[in-house]
């Protein structure tokens, strides 16, 4: 090892060491992949041609570009092109071995995203997503000039998946007005009729959710692979829209056990077994069914996350793995490592507890992990966003660089966050904001109780969501916490609502259940801003002036607020989006928050 990088920290290093997503292949071209890394700094798509083992770099922009898919045929890479993050762009692609890029779909303005399928035969479809427009959906066919309109709506919806032939198209939608569970459409790529529904929220006392995972990837073959909640939690099925035809998947291991947290598939290439990814409890694991004889087989994964996994036409199953403690790294179930990043390992970070504590909704899960020496420690509660997500098993650069400066890490799975049976998730519902912060109170008292956390060094600290829950927790909560670090957070959820992206605005309506106009004193009650006044310690806000999901004139509307009372803040605006792509400037905002820690834990 060099004397340069003796030098670097070790959480440094962690930010700045290449990554890589999982590879995508081509359908038709496995050869053909394509992946997402930072080896330049930046996250960008890259090319890769596994038979020359030749990696091109395809885009090369200042903010980084992550939004990426190719052609089936794997002679093009398409690639979404929005403006300093903001996520509101159009579709561009070039050619797989390299050349110009050009618009994908002439005739179509800049929008939010709301989906991309490319068919063999040439077929596209582009989702589109715009205030004044809602959902919409276009198809360009082979040889035309400009694409048809094929679908509106003014809630939010987006594409699931064209069928092997391009003949149909599911659609993931929510025109009943509930963005946490939405039904699903098959219609005619022909005329935009409609084939199939599946709606499981229409009518119910207890709404559920679907989600399309693919149709077989198989000639001739009209069925549909659907994620459902009927039982109360994500399992998967199949549905065949052509017919009606529901099947059940009994998913047993060899034991007769069932498995126990959600569930997702996706399909082998020949349509006779299903990969199916098992979440329980802030892990996961990988299996094989075989649709003919029913039979689940655990695959060889270790203990820990897997963020993404495809199924090989050779059989093989390839996977993005880490844990807390080991960096993450594409690998086979041949046993083999499948791509590695440029330059060194990162170095790892300590491993994870399993927390669990008594809370006013139920037993809530939190990880835990501890810096070297003696508690009590100075504790980071980090917070994370979604809100229906959850914080799992996996390596994160941020827990680790404060474990380095000694401090432990709390992470809590509040009641909202996924992989805990769909009753947890949608307790969002209830008391928006104010829900989570009970469940985080209640590991809160068990880190102090336990002699884990020292009370008078406790940071409140999260980003989108988190940052939400951040600045809510220390009005909310002002005598539990000794500072707070809010990360393009929701700050004034009344001005958010107006000036987010509409995809956050259905999701928002659903919560509350209504617009800040229609039920107003819900809104007040679970904003930042109405509980500012009881902020009693120093509070880092950092925001993207191009974020479209917690929009910055809502957070400057928090900051003058702190101002006028003379509240001690620090508050960092940077030229991107919902967080960056860029390292060094991950590694920037990382400096800053321990440096404003440091500083204040240093003086209170």
């Amino acid at each position: 090892m060099s004397s340069e990088k003796n030098d670097v920290p070790a959480w440094e290093q962690r930010f700045r060491a290449a990554r890589l997503s999982l590879p995508e292949w081509a359908d038709d071209a496995p050869d053909r992949s394509l992946y997402v890394s930072n080896a330049t700094g930046t996250f960008e798509v890259y090319a890769w041609d596994r038979a020359a083992d030749t990696h091109r770099r395809v885009t090369d922009r200042p903010h980084g570009t992550t939004d990426a898919a190719l052609s089936p045929d794997g002679a093009w890479v398409w690639w979404f092109d929005d403006t300093d993050g903001d996520e509101f762009g159009v579709w561009r692609r070039q050619p797989f071995a390299g050349g110009p890029d050009e618009v994908a779909v002439p005739g179509l303005a800049p929008s939010y995203d709301a989906g991309l399928a490319l068919g063999r035969d040439g077929t596209v479809v582009v989702g589109r997503s715009t205030d004044a427009d809602g959902t919409t959906l276009h198809l360009l066919r082979p040889g035309a000039a400009e694409p048809v309109e094929i679908y509106r709506h003014a809630e939010y919806g987006g594409i699931g998946d064209l069928s092997h032939d391009a003949d149909l198209l599911a659609i993931d939608h929510t025109e009943h007005g509930d963005a946490m569970h939405s039904a699903i459409r098959v219609v005619r790529t022909a005329d935009g009729s409609t084939v199939g529904e599946l709606d499981d929220v229409t009518g119910r006392a207890e709404p559920r959710g679907l989600a399309c995972l693919g149709f077989a990837p198989v000639p001739g073959d009209s069925r549909l692979l659907v994620a459902h909640q009927r039982r109360g939690r994500w399992e998967p099925m199949l549905w065949d829209p052509r017919t009606g035809a529901e099947t059940e998947l009994p998913l047993r291991t060899a034991e007769g056990a069932t498995l126990p947290g959600d569930v997702s598939a996706q399909w082998h290439p020949d349509a006779k077994a299903l990969l199916v990814e098992h979440e329980f409890e802030a892990r996961s694991e990988l299996f094989r069914y075989d649709l003919a004889d029913g039979l689940l087989t655990r695959l060889d994964t270790p203990r820990g996350t897997v963020s993404g996994a495809t199924a090989r036409p050779d059989g093989t199953v390839e996977f993005l793995w880490s844990s807390a403690a080991e960096p993450s790294a594409v690998r086979s179930t041949a046993g083999t490592v499948v791509l590695r990043a440029p330059g060194s390992v990162p170095p790892g970070s300590v491993p994870v507890e399993d927390v669990w504590v008594d809370g006013p909704g139920g037993r809530v899960h939190a990880l835990v992990q501890r810096p070297a020496g003696e508690g009590p420690f100075p504790t980071v509660f980090e917070v994370h966003g979604g809100p229906t997500h959850h914080d799992s098993d996996s390596f994160a650069a941020g827990p680790a660089a404060w474990l380095d400066h000694g401090f432990a890490v709390v992470r809590v799975n509040y009641r909202g966050s996924t992989g805990y049976g769909q009753a947890w998730t949608d307790a969002l519902r209830e008391r928006v904001g104010l829900i989570e912060l009970e469940d985080i109170g209640a590991v809160r008292a068990w880190a102090v109780a336990s002699g884990l956390a020292d009370p008078a060094r406790l940071i409140l600290s999260g980003g989108s969501w988190g940052g939400y829950l951040t600045l809510l927790g220390l009005g909310v909560q002002p005598d539990d916490w000794s500072l707070g670090l809010a990360v393009v957070p929701v700050a004034d959820y009344l001005t958010a609502y107006e000036d987010e992206m509409e995809a956050l605005k259905s999701l928002d309506r659903t919560l509350f259940g209504g617009t800040p106009q229609e039920v107003p004193e819900r809104w007040r009650t679970s904003s930042p801003l109405t509980y500012v006044e009881r902020v009693k310690v120093p509070v880092y806000i950092s925001a993207g002036l191009n974020d479209p999901r917690c929009p910055i004139q809502q957070i400057e509307n928090y900051v003058t607020r702190l101002e006028q009372l003379g509240s001690p803040h620090e508050v960092y605006r940077y030229d991107a989006g919902h967080g960056s792509l860029v390292v060094e400037e991950r590694i920037k905002q990382q400096r800053l928050e321990i440096d404003f820690v440091r500083r204040h834990l240093a003086t209170s």
